[in-house]
């Protein structure tokens, strides 16, 4: 049972993560967002070409997207195929919480991989950070509170959206492993997720390492 779960945990992630919100909302707006702006479909390029209030309801849809599916699909499906495959219903909070970790981790990866390679839209979407944010709101808060001071500071410091995301994509990790939850395989997750998030990033460190980033206030690139 705990494979077929794990499958179908992170079948209903990925396909909650792949809605592509971004283009769904500029695509209302007579609009098609991956022939403007950036061409990313993600929220600094929605409020870029669509303005703040869509950008900001952008953002927090992508991050909802990976709350949702991290809070509340692991338990359903749990509890839906364990009456048929043991004999007995036994609920999903009743489960150790180890085992319970490896679920709302798998749900988390694949919602942010929806975000990211959205079979909508050709498998290109977004870099993955609100909706990594999302998945740690829901699983380890704390650490995800110290990524988004690390990014508003690296933001201020900086004026580059770009930097404070690669630096949330940086202390995020560190401060799951630092901080509770104290868990192996969140550490190694949160620490690819991460690797990915940077890795998104790679036109954004080219354009840094030219100069020719555009600084908050002016044009700025995706998150």
């Amino acid at each position: 049972m705990p494979i077929l779960g794990y499958i179908l945990t992170a079948l209903a992630a990925y396909l909650l993560g792949s809605i592509p919100t971004g283009f769904l909302v500029a695509k209302a707006k007579g609009v098609d967002i991956r022939a403007a702006g950036s061409g990313n479909i993600g929220a600094t390029n929605a409020m870029r070409v669509l303005g703040k209030p869509a950008g900001i309801f952008v953002l927090l849809l992508d991050a909802l997207k990976g709350y949702v599916a991290c809070k509340f699909f692991p338990a359903p499906i749990f509890n839906c195929l364990v009456p048929h495959f043991s004999g007995f219903f036994r609920y999903f909070q009743d489960t150790p919480v180890e085992f319970q970790i490896r679920f709302y981790v798998i749900a988390g990866i694949f919602a942010v991989l929806g975000h990211n390679y959205t079979c909508w839209l050709k498998f290109k979407g977004g870099k993955g950070v609100a909706t990594t944010a999302g998945v740690y709101l829901a699983l380890a808060p704390v650490p995800l509170a110290v990524a988004l001071a690390v990014f508003v500071l690296a933001l201020l410091v900086t004026r580059y959206v770009s930097v404070g995301s690669i630096s949330a994509a940086v202390a995020l990790p560190a401060a799951v492993w630092i901080l509770p939850p104290h868990n192996l395989l969140l550490g190694i997750v949160t620490t690819a997720l991460g690797a990915l998030a940077i890795y998104k990033h790679k036109s954004n460190i080219r354009r840094l390492l030219a100069g020719t980033e555009n600084r908050l206030g002016k044009q700025t690139e995706i998150k």
